[in-house]
């Protein structure tokens, strides 16, 4: 089986469903509903890889805390091996996240930290060797891990999110990246942003647009990618099932259109479900929601 390291963000979240994001001045609102469950980029990305039947090495942050119980046993998985590293002030990620639709308002209440960020984990090295491939997500004890993972020959995945495409953070972890993920959300030019990319190096650039699908590039040019039509019930960790269902779909030798609708059908299960990601994702439902997926011809 391939196996994959993963390295960022767990967290435990309370996520508050609205029907529009609050004014930007003095409101009451009433949620549609609201519930505790996994959250961080790399928990969603994990889940979702292992659903579809790669290894994973998950290596993250986590406190001394019920919160960080709470996590483990969401992460219970045959195929998920966790490496913590303990926090230094002893509690766990965690998030309220207001949602309405494709919009997300993330609000961080506890951020944690490790001792030497800068120094990678001895137990990430050996994991890195002879893995099929590295997702590192924006975090400080994740940053090493970038040129660590070259050094060994691992493809990098990178997914920047909301970047600006100029944010200082975001800047060596794009610039990392053999596979580079990234929300439109911030871009003024995606398609410039995603052959720019490509021109750095980067194998294959993609910028996802919510409900409207994607554009990725690569060697090739540029394609739209379209999204199926499903009811929205949640849409946290739809980026990272994005993600996921492309590394898996390549990991399985689809080519890149096979591997964007598959990345597609993956993005939809998220969001046609509650919690994080698409941990119940089959991929008997890979197919039939990539079936509804027009990728188009790459154009210069």
């Amino acid at each position: 089986m391939p196996r994959v390291v993963v390295v960022g963000p767990c967290s435990w979240n309370t996520l508050v469903q609205l029907d529009e994001l609050p004014p930007r001045h003095t409101a009451t609102v009433f949620a549609a509903n609201h519930h505790d469950g996994l959250g961080g980029t790399s928990a969603g990305t994990a889940v979702t890889l292992a659903a579809l039947g790669v290894d994973v090495v998950l290596c993250t942050v986590l406190g001394a805390d019920a919160e960080a119980e709470a996590i483990r046993a969401a992460l219970a998985h045959p195929r998920i091996t966790l490496l913590d590293r303990p926090a230094v002030a002893g509690r766990s990620e965690r998030h309220v996240n207001l949602m309405a639709r494709d919009e997300r308002v993330s609000i961080y209440l506890e951020l944690p930290a490790v001792e030497d960020p800068d120094v990678v984990d001895p137990r990430v090295l050996d994991a890195l060797a002879g893995a099929d491939a590295a997702v590192v997500d924006l975090a400080d004890h994740a940053r090493p891990v970038l040129a660590a993972a070259r050094s060994l020959g691992v493809p990098v995945w990178c997914d920047v999110h909301d970047d600006d495409g100029v944010a200082d953070y975001q800047r060596p972890f794009a610039a990392a990246a053999d596979v580079l993920q990234v929300s439109t959300a911030r871009l003024p030019d995606p398609a410039a942003h995603l052959r720019a990319a490509v021109e750095r190096g980067a194998r294959l650039a993609v910028a996802t647009r919510g409900s409207a699908g994607a554009l990725a590039a690569d060697a090739d040019g540029l394609r739209t990618v379209g999204s199926p039509a499903v009811d929205v019930v949640d849409t946290n960790g739809a980026g990272d099932a994005f993600g996921a269902g492309l590394l898996a779909a390549h990991l399985a030798g689809l080519g890149t259109a096979e591997a964007l609708a598959a990345a597609s059908a993956c993005g939809a299960l998220a969001v046609g479900t509650a919690g994080l990601g698409a941990p119940h994702a089959t991929w008997d439902q890979v197919r039939a929601l990539a079936a509804q997926v027009e990728v188009s011809p790459p154009t210069r």
